[in-house]
Parts: C-alpha cells; structure tokens; sequence
C-alpha cells in the first residue's frame, strides 16, 4: 500500500473498519476487500451506473467515490435487497416485467430505483420522471420499457395502489 488510511463504514447494516489505499474506489473495496460482487464495474468513467450503491441513502457512482471519502457513511449495495435471501418487491418486480436481459447492468438500476423511490415515498410518480432516472444509467439488452415499468409497478404498489 502506498498510502495506507484507516476508515470505518457500515455496509448492509454492518460496521466495518479497513485500511484502504488512498486511491482505491469504493467498488474497489465493496468488491474485492468486502467481497460484495453485486457491485460492477463497467466504464469506470461514471457513465454506466452500474457501480451505482447507495451512499447514505443517495445514488451514488462507486467507481469515482475514493473509499476514503465514504469514512463514517453508511452503504448500502444491492445485496442489501434481498438479505434473507427473497427477492424483495423491486427485484420481483424486475423479473415479472422483463426488466433485465443479461444483468449486469441490473445492480445499478435497482439500486438507483431504491434511493430514488425510498425519496420519493407516498408521491405520485409519473412514467416520463421514471424515464429521466433511468436515462442515467445505460443498458445495452432491455430497451428501458421493462425497467420503467418495473419502477412503475413498485412505486405504485408500495403507495398501497393496485399494480
């Protein structure tokens, strides 16, 4: 290590204390020290979203966050989701609406999907805000049809509407 930091963060619910390099990103840690491989990393330019983690509660590009910076924050990453080992009701929603092909791209889009609809809980959300989300993170295989309407259906769903 060149420039060894000592840095404590929860992950999931759980405190971790790591001595990181400088340099490192948070996908780097979240991956190979943490173990967490939900994460991805695709262009490691930010522009993908598929490194996308929430960073106390907001969206945030894993791949430019230094872990340094994530000291004293609390992450949560994809799986976050589902801990006991069931789909939660936006994973379910992604299968029952074909929301992902191949999947890489699928951790970032969920995770953007739950700090988006964690802030926007008991608002009306209308498809064309659902579609500027998504418009931040690219996929190659879905079209964005399937993960707006995925969006969609659990946005209504956990306002207590039918979906």
């Amino acid at each position: 290590m060149m420039d060894p930091h000592l840095i404590a963060l929860t992950v999931n619910g759980t405190e971790h204390e790591l001595v990181v390099d400088a340099r490192w990103t948070l996908a780097d840690v979240l991956r190979h020290e943490l173990h967490l491989t939900g994460t991805h990393v695709g262009c490691e330019h930010g522009v993908c979203g598929t490194c996308t983690v929430l960073v106390d509660g907001a969206p945030a590009r894993s791949c430019l966050m230094f872990a340094v910076q994530a000291e004293d924050s609390d992450i949560r990453t994809v799986e976050s989701l589902a801990p006991a080992g069931e789909l939660s009701d936006l994973q379910r929603a992604f299968t029952d609406h074909h929301g992902l092909q191949c999947g890489f791209c699928t951790p970032g889009f969920l995770m953007l999907a739950e700090g988006y609809l964690a802030a926007r809980a008991g608002l009306d959300l209308d498809r064309d805000e659902i579609r500027e989300l998504v418009s931040s993170n690219l996929c190659r295989c879905t079209g964005y049809q399937t993960i707006i309407d995925a969006i969609a259906a659990t946005a209504r769903a956990r306002n207590g509407a039918a979906s």
